[in-house]
């Protein structure tokens, strides 16, 4: 098992910037990816970004641009750099993380919330 840890969620003005952090625990070395994945009150959850381990790296299109994703393997840590940050930007954030092999997200973190007010 996997255990997902984010922080770094808060309120922020239009166009500030936060980063996220997320720290994976125990059977690490069965990581394939890490990403992050957002859902707002009444929508759907929206992919935000994700991380290979070989540093392949993909974004949503509403994204692109302003967030960053990066890792530092020794720590098992992935973190979200938020940048230019809009209203919309406002959700929960969730880490997750797929196995090798998997071709779904096997591993979810509890969320953090991040606000952007106007």
């Amino acid at each position: 098992q996997v255990q997902l840890v984010e922080s770094g969620g808060g309120l922020v003005q239009a166009g500030g910037s936060l980063r996220l952090s997320c720290a994976a625990s125990g059977r690490t070395v069965s990581i394939y990816a890490m990403g992050w994945f957002r859902q707002a009150p009444g929508k759907e959850r929206e992919f935000v970004s994700r991380i290979r381990w070989s540093g392949d790296t993909s974004y949503g299109d509403s994204v692109k641009g302003r967030f960053t994703i990066s890792r530092d393997n020794a720590k098992n840590t992935v973190y979200l750099q938020m940048n230019s940050l809009k209203p919309e930007d406002t959700a929960v954030y969730y880490c997750a993380a797929k196995r090798v092999g998997g071709t779904d997200w096997n591993y979810w973190g509890q969320g953090t919330q991040v606000t952007v007010s106007s």
